[in-house]
């Protein structure tokens, strides 16, 4: 497994810093109908941000990691045939140019960037960009999840503290669920003090790994939206498998994918949802 330098993380943060500069920030609020386009559904949308940040990270990544999979989301909207290739690389970039499109392109300011570093089916490094604010959330297996402020303050995450269900916030983004799944899961809902969704993985594993909620379930697994956030939000002190018990893996597409604070809090939220 390759372990990712010091000098090599900050220049990955670099490459996201510059791209989102050159292709996010000077288009949120100009986004034009004809910036536009749709892939698998009316609200599945990628803009010239999208394609733009991933062509200039994919050529930054190109050169720090020759030979390397690059797996963006463009790419494998283009090319599906590129995402089975991730469990079996030696080593990929995962690429998600602009996490949570749908709000960039309506102007909502909820959206990210999210890069993870995968080698031999494990990520080995995770970032994710908030290029409104200019700071990051990063891990690297084994010495802990951090916010990194714009001026470059670093700040320990931790993940929330264990309560009871009935006192728990989390975040179940119940639209990406199968429609005919989605009257059982709501119905777990009910057993919860709040939950939400802000169709953006950025900003959803902020909450989990910041402790500002105690879960997130998803069910729609590319990896561009969780091969970095799990590794965060686990070197944040957190917990996370398929409702099945299986450990999450970045070439996994298929599942339902639980975050909580500690395995005791994932079985009693695992069981809430247990009918769905």
């Amino acid at each position: 497994m390759r372990e990712i330098s010091d000098a090599l993380f900050s220049a990955l943060m670099e490459d996201m810093r510059r791209a989102a500069e050159a292709e996010i920030l000077p288009r949120f609020l100009g986004v034009t109908a004809e910036g536009i386009r749709t892939k698998t559904a009316p609200d599945d949308l990628v803009t010239d941000a999208d394609t733009g940040a991933e062509r200039r990270l994919t050529e930054a990544f190109s050169v720090r990691f020759p030979g390397a999979l690059i797996v963006g989301e463009e790419a494998v909207s283009a090319d599906p045939a590129l995402l089975p290739r991730l469990a079996e690389a030696d080593l990929a970039v995962v690429i998600d140019p602009v996490d949570g499109t749908w709000n960039f392109a309506h102007g909502v300011p909820l959206f990210g960037m999210i890069v993870a570093i995968v080698s031999g089916g494990e990520t080995v490094a995770g970032l994710i960009h908030y290029p409104l604010t200019g700071d990051f959330l990063v891990a690297r297996p084994g010495q802990g999840a951090w916010h990194i402020a714009r001026d470059g303050a670093r700040t320990r995450l931790s993940v929330a503290t264990p309560t009871p269900v009935s006192e728990m916030h989390g975040s179940v983004p119940l639209h990406m669920f199968p429609s005919e799944d989605q009257p059982a899961y709501a119905q777990g809902l009910l057993h919860f003090a709040r939950t939400t969704t802000w169709r953006c993985s950025a900003f959803e594993y902020r909450a989990v790994a910041t402790g500002a909620m105690s879960f997130s379930l998803n069910a729609d697994l590319k990896p561009w939206d969780h091969a970095a956030g799990v590794l965060i939000h686990r070197e944040a002190g957190g917990y996370s498998a398929l409702l099945t018990g299986e450990a999450y893996r970045p070439g996994m597409t298929s599942g339902r994918l639980l975050l909580a604070p500690d395995a005791e809090s994932w079985e009693a939220i695992a069981r809430s949802f247990s009918r769905a």
